[in-house]
């Protein structure tokens, strides 16, 4: 089938752009019919099933305990939602934000539902005991509408893809730098450990608010997420940068710290969005400055974070690092944890082309198929937002990379004969 030029374009426009008009102060009016479609898919079956695997590996109690509640658990409680009931409550803490530098008021003018909404996205038994996620982890997607594994049951499949790369990057960091290579010194080597919890439960952490921050409307396109954690300056460097990030990262790391997850996986979690080193370190410190605040917990007295001789906060010295004073020494205090979990989420680079290049093919497929681009509210529920679910935007790009576009109308053909299309 020959598409005139500009018809593509225009489809991508249509398909990519949020649904800016919904009204975000309430929950999503398509988040049932994402839950259903992601229920229905048993690659999100998979990864769910993965991911409780994975957790059930924690070898800690408490963490193994609070991690499979997180993803498991179709009624979980958000926990730092609890003392929050109110819009006074919650305005509270968005004034202590702006007064920290953490959220500049500005950037809810233009948000849908405003500030509020933006760093408090509707929850269903609002000031009840146990506030819930508005739609099942496993239907959440993995990030904003044409963003990476943007449909249902997408976040569950990219946090199985990082959980899988983080524990094999801790195996190859094993590999290369945890045996002696001298004879008779292997006993010297005792002290080398990368902690396997950490590894493990960072990822399935990390996202854990994008049920809440990415809710679906009605046509099948997904809430507007709301950006801040602020701009700070690493003073001993002397760099100044803008630390802002999505809001699902912040309030994912808050979830965890209303938690009481220990530090060396809140910060590992922390640092999923930016490596803590190389001048970045202010970038994940904000971010659990913030999350702090929404948790209402102070970060240096439970251990996150931990003021430096200038006064100014940064990472703690976890375990030994403390013995060198490495702050003054202008370095960070690192663990080999923070930066495998960072590695570990650098799918994006194939993941986030991998749907805008397929959202272009299912577009120009979508007419054998009896669905119009150009009609969003049926197309996107009901076949782009079904297809990515069933098959996912990688596997249909490396398809067509070998089989051509042939090869991914016979995927889409399958599903018509299961009769999901």
């Amino acid at each position: 089938m020959r598409i005139r030029p500009g018809f593509l374009l225009v489809s991508t426009v249509l398909l990519a752009s949020p649904a800016f008009a919904a009204d975000q102060t309430v929950p999503g009016a398509g988040n049932a019919t994402a839950a259903a479609t992601a229920a229905a898919s048993p690659r999100v079956a998979q990864a769910e099933r993965f991911l409780v695997e994975q957790a059930e590996r924690i070898r800690d109690r408490f963490i193994r305990a609070e991690t499979l509640d997180a993803v498991s658990n179709p009624h979980v409680c958000i926990r730092h939602r609890i003392a929050l009931a109110t819009a006074a409550a919650k305005d509270a803490v968005v004034q202590k934000l702006i007064a920290a530098g953490l959220v500049n008021p500005d950037d809810g003018a233009s948000f849908p539902g405003g500030l509020r909404a933006g760093i408090f996205p509707p929850a269903l038994q609002e000031g009840s005991a146990c506030p819930q996620l508005p739609q099942p982890f496993g239907s959440a997607p993995g990030s904003a509408f044409g963003g990476h594994h943007s449909y249902p049951g997408g976040l569950p499949i990219h946090e199985a893809n990082n959980d899988r790369a983080g524990v094999a990057l801790a195996e190859q960091y094993r590999q290369s730098y945890g045996h002696s290579t001298e004879p008779g010194e292997l006993a010297r080597d005792g002290a080398f450990a990368i902690d396997q919890d950490i590894i493990l439960a960072a990822p399935l952490w990390h996202d854990w608010a994008k049920p809440l921050v990415f809710q679906w409307n009605a046509d099948g396109t997904e809430f507007a997420e709301f950006n801040f954690g602020g701009a700070g300056k690493l003073d001993n460097f002397g760099q100044a940068g803008d630390s802002r990030t999505g809001g699902h990262h912040i309030l994912s790391i808050a979830e965890a710290i209303s938690r009481g997850l220990p530090p060396g996986l809140v910060i590992a979690q922390a640092s999923a969005h930016s490596n803590p080193t190389l001048g970045n370190e202010f970038k994940v410190v904000n971010w659990i400055r913030a999350a702090a605040i929404i948790a209402n917990v102070d970060p240096v007295k439970a251990g996150y974070l931990a003021p430096d001789a200038s006064g100014s906060l940064r990472l703690p010295p976890l375990r030994q690092l403390g013995g060198v004073d490495l702050t003054a020494a202008g370095q960070t205090n690192l663990l080999a944890e923070y930066t495998i979990h960072n590695l570990s989420d650098a799918d994006f680079t194939f993941s986030i082309p991998a749907v805008t290049s397929v959202q272009v093919l299912l577009a120009t497929l979508a007419p054998r198929f009896g669905f119009d681009p150009a009609d969003p509210g049926r197309y996107n529920p009901r076949f782009r937002n079904v297809a990515l679910s069933h098959l996912s935007a990688e596997r249909l790009l490396i398809l067509y990379g070998n089989g051509g576009l042939e090869a991914v109308a016979a995927e889409l053909s399958t599903l018509r004969r299961r009769g999901v299309l």
